[in-house]
């Protein structure tokens, strides 16, 4: 019987990562950046000098890029969308009369 040799795939179930960007966060940094250069070819239109809408977009970009990192490396592969999900649930309920309770029904044994 002859033996056969099967690669194995070590990265089945990961998040896609990019140089320390995980899952979502590559697409926001993508979007940013697209952003940046609709942003420089309205200023460059405008007649602002190219060199300080290069500065104004390298700024920001530097700003993009610092804030993004931050978030992929805080929330992780889920976490931003689990932080935007907590927002909505509300810290208290109150209630101004008992009559929710007295409607609930109780079995006895």
């Amino acid at each position: 019987m002859a033996n056969s040799v099967y690669k194995i795939n070590k990265g089945i179930n990961k998040p896609i990562e990019f140089k320390g960007l995980k899952a979502q966060y590559i697409w926001y940094l993508a979007a940013g950046v697209l952003a940046l250069l609709i942003l420089f070819a309205i200023l460059y239109i405008l007649g602002i000098n190219p060199f300080i809408c290069l500065a104004i977009v390298g700024i920001l970009g530097t700003l993009l890029i610092i804030q993004i990192y931050r978030l992929s490396k805080t929330y992780g592969e889920h976490g931003l969308g689990k932080k935007l999900a907590y927002r909505q649930v509300p810290h208290a309920i109150r209630l101004k009369s008992r009559g929710v309770f007295r409607k609930v029904k109780t079995t006895s044994k």
